[in-house]
């Protein structure tokens, strides 16, 4: 199983929203996301820097980063363009993350 953290930024005062979307998440675009393998996906907010830090597990190599060629996805980037830094395709400005640590 792979790990894989990323980073991206929350708007100034989004996070309740942010929230309220993620709680209310499309079921297909979970059963896309479990079908492609990708699971204990959480994301954490810092508060002084409206930084969103995601983490997921991913079989095989894919992360949820790279099913943005389905449609779920883009209309669930679109959803979210107006609370998020977004690139011109609406898709989270992302960072990927190093992991220099892991201990199970």
């Amino acid at each position: 199983m792979k790990r894989f953290g990323f980073k991206m930024k929350l708007l100034p005062g989004h996070k309740e929203e942010y929230k309220k979307r993620h709680a209310e998440i499309w079921p297909e675009l979970v059963k896309l996301l479990k079908d492609n393998g990708i699971c204990n996906y959480s994301i954490f907010f810092d508060e002084e820097t409206n930084t969103l830090f995601a983490y997921q597990e991913q079989k095989g190599e894919n992360s949820s980063q790279d099913l943005g060629n389905t449609a779920i996805v883009q209309k669930w980037w679109k959803y979210m363009a107006d609370i998020m830094e977004t690139n011109p395709d609406y898709s989270p400005v992302t960072i990927p993350l190093e992991q220099v640590f892991y201990m199970e």
